[in-house]
């Protein structure tokens, strides 16, 4: 192996990681928010004044939490699969490193780091071999490129 590729090899496993961090911190969030939910409408009932903006902020307390836990969830799956070196990993960490260019500061870096590692050439290759993982034996019509 090329001392390109094994520095390849160890920044697609950060970008993986950092995927999993990122997704936590959103899952966390998430789960927040729906804590947050819970207590606006239990102190809104024990007030008696629940009406339309006591409910409208719950619901959007909801909506956020459920969105923020979503993207978490998919970002640590991404993650995962950056570290298995699945081609769809690939493809969707690419697709959501989009949205993550407008999350200042980590989303942004996270997104052009995402962006850097993923459209290298050797980390084509990284992904190319197979879905079995990093340890996927490679062929040499591979290997003589």
């Amino acid at each position: 192996m090329s001392p390109a590729r094994s520095e390849q090899r160890f920044h697609v496993d950060v970008l993986g990681y950092l995927h999993l961090v990122w997704g936590a911190f959103g899952m966390l969030t998430g789960i927040s928010l729906a804590i947050l939910a819970v207590g606006t409408n239990i102190a809104a009932i024990e007030l008696g004044s629940v009406g339309a903006p006591q409910r409208a902020a719950v619901w959007i307390f909801v909506i956020c939490a459920v969105t923020l836990a979503g993207f978490g969830v998919s970002m640590a799956v991404i993650g995962r699969g950056l570290q298995r070196r699945w081609g769809r990993g690939r493809v969707a960490a690419l697709i959501l490193a989009v949205p993550n260019l407008a999350i200042v500061p980590f989303g942004t870096a996270l997104g052009v780091y995402t962006f850097w590692v993923l459209q290298n050439d050797d980390a084509r290759h990284e992904f190319a071999a197979g879905t079995a993982g990093p340890a996927a034996p490679r062929s040499t019509w591979t290997d003589a490129r």
